[in-house]
């Protein structure tokens, strides 16, 4: 829930200092940020927390800089046996939890066994145990070399094995930059710099993130009550005074999923799986050239993004010959060459089945709306029927089997596209919906997993994509339409400067706030 601009503002006006009027600028040592909402299960990374950007509240392993490139965290040593089958991990000394409690291997071991047992969004299947050798050095056991384990040194916050239990979402413990001060949920959370924390610390003693609508955001900013806020890209161009737009890169990406059977099967959830037009692969890859992606670029993100072909597109694992481009004329003779020909109401049909389609977005994301809206509409140049139909996330996972959905992705990790078409995941939650399967893929895949280090999976990551023959991009099976990758839009106070920024995952949790440390108040 959002409440009104009135009904917060009150709030912020008692909670952070920084939204006293008159307040010296040299005295500002705390912000006040909109940049996204809650995450639905709290603030536990064993169930997902700060997989899109740093925990924030709890330490990792390893980190990832501006360049992306990997630099200690927790771990001050790393390294994996010549089996590739036991990470050994050697600790910094002296962490300590925000509770006082000092931080050892022991609560390593434990939020990595607990995690692999709590069935959450996570790698860890291939583990067979972590456990502590002493105090300051921990060894993790594979079943199998897989070499996207380590993403989870990136991004599993480490939690105190004594006290984590029931409720821990809504009141972590960690030893990351800061640490919980109160959270009232749909309204706000606000946090304090922990002092015990042992990196670079930030100059901003205290946040408040605010949970708002984009409306409300906006109107926060106006009034200056908020010193940063996300914005959507239709209202890019809506500058406000006293404030300077942040335009991130992203590889956050929107597209459209097909289920890739034929109608008539249910699966263990007793939900119908596959649909008689899209298991058609004339369709999936005609759609994919019939779709103008500068178009939408154009005119959903108000230029703020770039077409997207896969993926990841632009991350070292992706592969760029897989592209298509933009042919409608070819389009349209894929189809009529496949026997789906154009009938009197303008629209196709073969054997009886109409080209026809819905294809669900969350009603709530304005977003994918506009982006269903406007591909619904390029689709009828092709004689497809498509039908934009807004939902619930419930409703849209109870369909998701068997009509196109308006999905995002994008990670700093290749397990994402391991997880999106691996034959295996299809089913499990939104990874792979349409229930993608092939055996060439999964090969490629199987061999990206076994590469011995992570640059050496790249070839295999890349033709899983595209090998010259087959793959799962638009140029092969086509189990998806990827449609465009968004830039990450934000206002910030023309005082904050938040120095380089990476390129950014998707958006959910606070990807922005991943180098808190280095931002900086500017003005005198």
């Amino acid at each position: 829930m959002n409440r009104s601009f009135a009904g917060w503002a009150g709030l912020l006006l008692f909670s952070t200092s920084s939204l006293i009027a008159g307040a010296p600028a040299f005295a500002k040592n705390d912000l006040v940020l909109a940049i996204g909402g809650e995450p639905d299960t709290g603030y536990d990374p064993l169930l997902g927390w700060g997989r899109y950007g740093h925990p924030l509240f709890q330490s990792t392993l390893l980190r990832r800089d501006a360049d992306l490139n990997t630099v200690p965290d927790l771990a001050t040593e790393w390294k994996l046996s010549d089996d590739r089958l036991v990470w050994t991990v050697t600790l910094r000394p002296g962490v300590v939890f925000s509770d006082g409690t000092p931080l050892t291997a022991e609560d390593v071991a434990f939020t990595f066994n607990e995690a692999a047992s709590a069935g959450g969004a996570l790698d860890l299947t291939v583990m067979e145990k972590a456990e502590a050798v002493d105090d300051l050095t921990v060894r993790i056991e594979l079943k199998r070399p897989w070499v996207t384990f380590s993403e989870n040194f990136y991004s599993l916050g480490i939690v105190p094995s004594d006290s984590y239990g029931q409720g821990y979402a809504r009141n972590p413990v960690g030893s990351g930059p800061y640490r919980l001060v109160s959270w009232t949920e749909g309204e706000q959370l606000i946090v304090e710099a922990n002092p015990d924390y042992y990196g670079p610390k930030s100059p901003f003693k205290r946040l408040t993130f605010v949970f708002t609508g984009e409306d409300a955001g906006l109107a926060a900013a106006r009034a200056g009550q908020v010193d940063m806020v996300s914005v959507p890209a239709l209202m890019a161009d809506d500058m406000i005074d006293g404030f300077k737009r942040l335009r991130v890169m992203s590889v956050d990406n929107r597209g459209l999923t097909f289920p890739m059977q034929e109608p008539g099967e249910v699966n263990a959830q007793g939900e119908a799986v596959g649909n008689a037009v899209t298991s058609d692969p004339a369709i999936r890859r005609a759609i994919n050239l019939g779709v103008d992606r500068e178009q939408l670029v154009e005119v959903v993100l108000n230029g703020f993004g770039r077409p997207a072909a896969g993926p990841a597109d632009g991350m070292p694992w992706s592969n760029a010959d897989a592209a298509v481009t933009y042919a409608p004329d070819e389009a349209r003779a894929m189809l009529d060459a496949a026997g789906w020909l154009v009938g009197d109401d303008g629209f196709r049909a073969k054997d009886g089945v109409k080209a026809g389609f819905k294809i669900y977005y969350p009603a709530s994301d304005a977003v994918r709306q506009a982006l269903t809206v406007v591909v619904a509409e390029q689709l009828k140049a092709l004689g497809i029927n498509a039908q934009p139909t807004g939902a619930s996330w419930e409703q849209i996972e109870r369909f998701a089997h068997q009509e196109p959905v308006m999905l995002g992705w994008g990670s700093h990790s290749p397990l994402e596209v391991y997880s999106l078409y691996n034959s295996d995941w299809g089913g499990v939650g939104f990874y792979n919906p349409g229930y993608f399967s092939d055996a060439v893929v999964d090969a490629h895949l199987a061999a990206a997993q076994q590469a011995a280090t992570l640059e050496a999976s790249y070839p295999h990551w890349q033709a899983a994509e595209w090998d010259g023959e087959t793959g799962f991009s638009a140029r092969g099976l086509a189990g998806w339409a990827w449609l465009v990758n968004l830039d990450h839009i934000y206002f910030t106070n023309e005082c904050l400067d938040i120095g380089k920024t990476q390129i950014e995952p998707h958006g959910h949790g606070w990807p922005i706030t991943s180098m808190i440390d280095q931002w900086a108040w500017t003005c005198d």
